[in-house]
This record gives C-alpha cells, structure tokens and sequence, in this order.
C-alpha cells in the first residue's frame, strides 16, 4: 500500500527523514537489505524546489542503472528522490496530493511525469 502526503516542518530536510526513521522504527522496522520488503516505508520525496545535495550529484543517482540501484545506496539525502519520475507508487498517489509541483531539474508537472509513465504501471497502482 502507498499513499502520499504533503506535510509543512520547521525541520531541515535531513532532520525530517531522520523523524521518519525514528517512526519507521517505532513501528518494527528493519533495514536488513536494500529494497527489501519492509513494515513501514517513509520518505522525502521532494522539499518545494530543493535540490540536495546538489545538481550533479542528485543527477548522477537519477541516471544509474537499474543493477546499481538495487546494490548502492546514498550516504545523504538525494532531493528530489532519484527516481520518482519513473514509479507510479510514487506518482499516482502525488496526483492527489500536489499534481501541478514541478520537478526543479526535469521540469515535469507531477501530473506529467505521471501521464509519460507506461498505462500498465499505472493501472496498477490501485486506490483502497
């Protein structure tokens, strides 16, 4: 199950993943492996027009091959999330939420990169 939301914090973006991460854990999670099945899943997807840490590095991650994504993870935070212009679970659920924000270095509405993704990824995607 995903959902999204759009949340307002005096906190940096670090220190509001690092809240999430507390919750996470507060809820039994544990971080045996990368991408593996897990309780609860909270990220920062996007602060407003923050790009973290910077243009090319949050590009180098967005370009990596699907075989290095699964085997290397970021030390830091990487804003906007590295690949959630190619994941339903991740745009369809923003379609409710903030369906006009604007990636600061794709360009590309929410509802846009929603609409270039494959028509099966999205069906899949289905609401509860």
């Amino acid at each position: 199950m995903n959902g999204a939301l759009e949340a307002e914090s005096s906190l940096e973006p670090g220190a509001f993943l690092a809240l999430l991460n507390q919750i996470e854990s507060r809820f039994g999670r544990e971080r045996a492996s990368r991408w593996a099945g897990r309780t609860l899943d909270l990220d920062v997807i996007a602060h407003g027009q923050t790009v973290l840490p910077d243009a090319g590095t949050q590009g180098w991650w967005r370009r990596l091959p699907m075989e290095d994504q699964q085997r290397l993870a970021p030390d830091r935070l990487i804003l906007p999330h590295p690949r959630l212009q190619d994941r339903a679970f991740v745009l369809v659920p923003l379609m409710d939420v903030a369906p006009h924000w604007r990636h600061p270095l794709l360009g590309g509405s929410i509802a846009e990169m929603c609409a270039d993704l494959p028509d099966e990824d999205r069906r899949s995607v289905v609401p509860l």
